[in-house]
């Protein structure tokens, strides 16, 4: 097969860590764990990424394209084994070029959000050309608006040693502060249940407003470039999004033994179906996921403890790298047959090993 000496590239187009760039760095740590040479690309070079030193610490290169309009001379220079999009910019341009080179191409959808203006034109376009490459969904809600065929695929992190789980008394928000994510209803909760501990790890456009209208009751703290530290001070995590994919947030808290509450959008009920390990209420019912926040802060240290070692059992069984990468390689198989490709990918050895 044309490239076969060659990586596999990530794809994408970024400026800043949020979930896409977190499976990413998790995605090409796992396949080079594996013996595959992977490198994350980025369409443009916005300056510095925050997700540089993760990338060197695990020994993946990242590399910065001038634009889109480099990304056809790199493909014919480099040509990759796979070359795999996030994102619908990296999308629509990384299948239409591919295709037109002969790259065999596979493209992930982790978002659920149609989004506004100019974002909602691309987002339509990514989706309507979906057909040009094999599709990976995050979540079956996401896969709905694909084509047939399309695999769902969950996220996966790496599991961490294991440490004392439920011991951290705060709640927290991690993600985007923007609409879909509701930070707004977040802080809304914080203002019912005002004896406990509320803090917000991210950024976004809606940061100022809600700083100046929870300051004094929510902990603002900006993006947070490790998370480590902040999950062992962390009892709870609260995702009241209004639209998900699979949110990466969550998997690393339960990885860490932090149970989630959470509104049942996107892959949420998948990943919280059993209840043994968060709550789940109703979309956008603020009195259940206040209540249910609620029976969180009144079990003692044991039953926490129970908790924890629940969700992260759930992530090593479902969510780990030794679970999600067979599925992810076999649809790479399927991109190389569609171009022609030789048996490559089929005889990898499988992942025994769920940490990072």
């Amino acid at each position: 097969m044309v490239g076969s000496n060659g990586e596999i590239i990530l794809l994408l187009d970024s400026r800043s860590i949020g979930g896409i760039e977190t499976h990413v760095l998790n995605l090409a740590a796992a396949l080079r764990a594996t013996g595959e040479p992977a490198r994350v690309v980025l369409l443009r070079d916005h300056g510095p990424h925050p997700m540089a030193p993760a990338l060197v610490a695990r020994g993946v290169p990242l590399t910065a394209l001038g634009g889109g309009v480099e990304l056809p001379r790199f493909l014919a220079v480099q040509r990759p084994k796979v070359l795999h999009t996030h994102g619908y910019k990296a999308g629509v341009l990384g299948r239409f070029w591919a295709r037109l080179l002969g790259v065999p191409v596979v493209s992930t959808y982790h978002s659920g959000d149609r989004g506004v203006g100019r974002v909602r034109l691309y987002s339509a376009l990514d989706r309507r050309t979906a057909f040009l490459a094999p599709s990976i969904a995050v979540s079956r809600d996401i896969a709905t608006a694909l084509p047939s065929g399309t695999a769902v695929i969950e996220n996966f992190v790496p599991l961490p040693d294991a440490g004392a789980t439920g011991a951290g008394r705060a709640v927290a928000f991690v993600g985007r502060l923007s609409p879909e994510k509701g930070p707004d209803t977040f802080c809304e909760l914080a203002t019912r249940l005002p004896n406990l501990r509320w803090h917000v790890y991210g950024d976004g456009p809606m940061r100022s407003e809600l700083t100046g209208r929870f300051g004094d009751r929510v902990t603002f703290h900006g993006a947070v470039a490790d998370m480590a530290a902040v999950w062992r001070g962390t009892g709870l995590l609260c995702m009241p999004s209004r639209r998900e994919g699979l949110p990466m947030a969550a998997l690393e808290a339960m990885a860490h033994g932090v149970p989630v509450a959470a509104f049942a959008v996107g892959g949420l009920p998948d990943l919280l179906s059993d209840g043994a390990c968060g709550w789940l209420a109703p979309p956008g019912d603020r009195d259940a996921l206040a209540a249910a926040i609620a029976t969180w802060s009144r079990l003692d240290v044991a039953a926490r403890s129970t908790i924890g070692h629940r969700a992260r059992a759930v992530i090593a069984k479902r969510y780990s790298p030794g679970a999600g990468l067979p599925k992810i390689l076999a649809v790479y198989r399927r991109a190389v047959e569609r171009r022609g490709g030789d048996a490559l990918f089929m005889q990898r050895p499988p992942l025994n090993d769920c940490r990072g």
